[in-house]
């Protein structure tokens, strides 16, 4: 590596910053019916992708309780999230002021158990209930497809009958620091 090759890279890593922390959640119910495992996506604000309720820390709140109160915000949910990380992906994000920073979510999954009419969002976006298949397709982040489907395999392992006579682990709650 010549001297200017390697001050170049240097410089590259110098502005190169680390990724902004965001917590999402994977709301699912299970349809009355049939019992199939079905997801919420919504678009995006900006530029109309489909995607999953994140957001910021929120000074109090455990990562998995901000998951939570942006899926309220964002999409009408509400439910119960789980303690336990699904994982993350991470995602271009362009701010108000113009910057592009790199996003890291962290998932949680989030057993829908109401839907409210009036929420901070409403209108600003569309709202759709799709199949966990249906949501790893529409997605553009292949990090974030990669934890629909294993959220899939999780669901059918659930419930399975030889899976329903397992005890899950506890799982810890992570701070939203």
């Amino acid at each position: 590596m010549t001297l200017l090759a390697r001050l170049a890279s240097d410089v590259q890593l110098m502005f190169r910053r680390p990724p902004r922390q965001q917590y999402g959640a994977i709301c699912y119910r299970g349809k009355k019916k049939s019992g199939e495992v079905e997801v919420l996506l919504m678009t995006s604000r900006d530029t109309g992708r489909w995607v999953i309720p994140k957001g910021w820390p929120m000074t109090g709140k455990c990562a998995h309780e901000v998951a939570a109160q942006e899926a309220l915000e964002e999409a009408g949910v509400r439910g119960v999230a789980e303690t336990e990380t699904l994982g993350a992906y991470t995602y271009p994000k362009v701010l108000r002021d113009g910057v592009q920073v790199v996003c890291k979510v962290q998932v949680y999954a989030l057993e829908v158990t109401e839907m409210v009419k009036n929420f901070k969002e409403k209108g600003e976006r569309r709202i759709e209930w799709v199949s966990l298949d249906e949501a790893a397709g529409r997605v553009r982040e292949p990090e974030l497809r990669g934890l629909f489907l294993a959220f899939k395999r999780k669901m059918s392992d659930r419930l399975s009958p030889k899976a329903a006579k397992q005890q899950a682990p506890a799982a810890k709650q992570i701070p939203a620091e």
